[in-house]
């Protein structure tokens, strides 16, 4: 299967402005990708690229005013397969468990684990410590959230989603790290491209976020937001939540004045997508 993907996105910086861009795939994706052209910024400027502490690329748009536009397109590799899962798969004990998981189970900004670890635990201390627990927490967190654009907010929390049960892609993959973290399963977020293939078509949309738990010895992805295996994930970034891993920081006033993304895929005749696939969602 072979996916396009990529974005057109504009902002206007409202003064002398430095960006910090976190909009490219992560390098375990470089197999998968057809010659990608770079980042396409206008006006041009003289950008420079570093990996983050997470293993993210990042981009450092020097400071000016007025718009720019980032610009960028690939076409990806994929088996096809939907995520895959372990109904076997058990939770390690924390004195097994990686030293590189173990900052995936402390709180974060965005994730305040200590402060649900009682509701937790009385949610889901009976259940087996492994997949079993993982579906769960998976299967409450879809079912408590109302999903909508209008219920976004830059500083909503795990907690704060906890309590009225409204949010994005985003605050599902927070409350179900939050509650996993909870349960000493180590959990951290990831965003990057999820279209529609091989579910019906949503619509124009956004890039996705959801979330990878550390069980029966590896990273696993979970997705409460649709709760079903999705097939052509192409993951940008990877983080403790949101805070690590913004996809434009601006060190200074910015307006968003366009944003397209597409994930696509592609028919046999190279170039050519379904009309129905049009977006991601």
């Amino acid at each position: 299967m072979r996916i396009r993907i990529g974005f057109d996105i504009t902002i206007e910086r409202l003064g002398e402005t430095p960006v910090v861009l976190a909009l490219a795939p992560r390098p375990e994706e470089d197999w998968r990708l057809e010659a990608p052209m770079p980042i396409e910024l206008t006006p041009a400027s003289r950008a420079r690229p570093f990996t983050d502490a997470f293993g993210n690329r990042r981009l450092r748009v020097p400071a000016a005013s007025g718009p720019l536009r980032m610009r960028w397109d690939a076409i990806a590799q994929d088996d096809g397969l939907p995520d895959g899962f372990d109904p076997e798969a058990r939770c390690l004990p924390i004195d097994d468990l990686p030293a590189e998981t173990l900052q995936y189970l402390s709180p974060s900004r965005y994730c305040e684990s200590d402060l649900l670890t009682p509701d937790a635990w009385a949610m889901f201390g009976g259940l087996e410590p492994g997949w079993q627990r993982v579906q769960a927490i998976c299967d409450f967190v879809h079912n408590h959230i109302q999903f909508g654009y209008g219920h976004a907010s830059p500083n909503k929390t795990a907690l704060d989603v906890w309590r009225d049960g409204r949010g994005v892609c985003r605050d599902f993959a927070h409350l179900t790290i939050a509650l996993c973290r909870a349960m000493n399963i180590p959990a951290r977020y990831c965003s990057g491209y999820l279209g529609d293939i091989g579910v019906p078509y949503a619509g124009e949309g956004d890039f996705c976020a959801w979330v990878e738990v550390h069980v029966g010895g590896v990273w696993r992805t979970i997705d409460a937001r649709y709760n079903m295996p999705r097939i052509g994930r192409i993951v940008m970034v990877r983080g403790r939540d949101a805070v690590d891993v913004p996809m434009i920081t601006a060190f200074g006033a910015i307006r968003m004045e366009a944003f397209k993304v597409w994930c696509d895929e592609l028919t046999a005749e190279e170039g050519h997508a379904p009309q129905q696939l049009a977006y991601a969602s």
